[in-house]
């Protein structure tokens, strides 16, 4: 096999669903082979490190060989080894915060004050994780 699409390879080794969604993360800067962006046409290499951003996570993957067509999940460690660690894995474990604002039924949209209000309170909430 001489050349893979690097959008095909991540969908073949199943870091996407979809060839679509692969492109679109490489569309979207969300795929890089060692510090560059790579565009969904890019070839790649045995031997290639590519990080992919999915969510909060950023998986690192090592091209060991070139596969063109989607692979059983038994298969993917000959073809790509997982290079992310453990501290990436953990961030998509951490519990997701949310937020509700109730409004009373029939109390229509939000005036101008109440928008300003929200954001007031939203504002003072504190997200780090300090």
């Amino acid at each position: 096999m001489e050349e893979v699409r690097i959008d095909k390879y991540l969908w073949a080794i199943r870091v996407f669903k979809t060839r679509t969604d692969a492109t679109d993360a490489c569309k979207g800067g969300k795929v890089k082979v060692g510090t560059v962006n790579a565009k969904p046409s890019r070839a790649v290499a045995p031997g290639e490190i590519i990080t992919v951003r999915k969510g909060v996570a950023t998986f690192t993957y090592k091209v060991l060989q070139l596969v063109d067509h989607r692979l059983g999940a038994k298969l993917v460690p000959d073809y790509a080894e997982n290079l992310t660690p453990e501290e990436e894995i953990n961030k998509l474990k951490a519990p997701v915060e949310t937020f509700f604002v109730t409004r009373d039924r029939g109390a229509g949209r939000p005036t101008k004050k109440d928008r300003r209000a929200l954001e007031q309170i939203w504002d003072a909430i504190d997200f780090s994780d300090e």
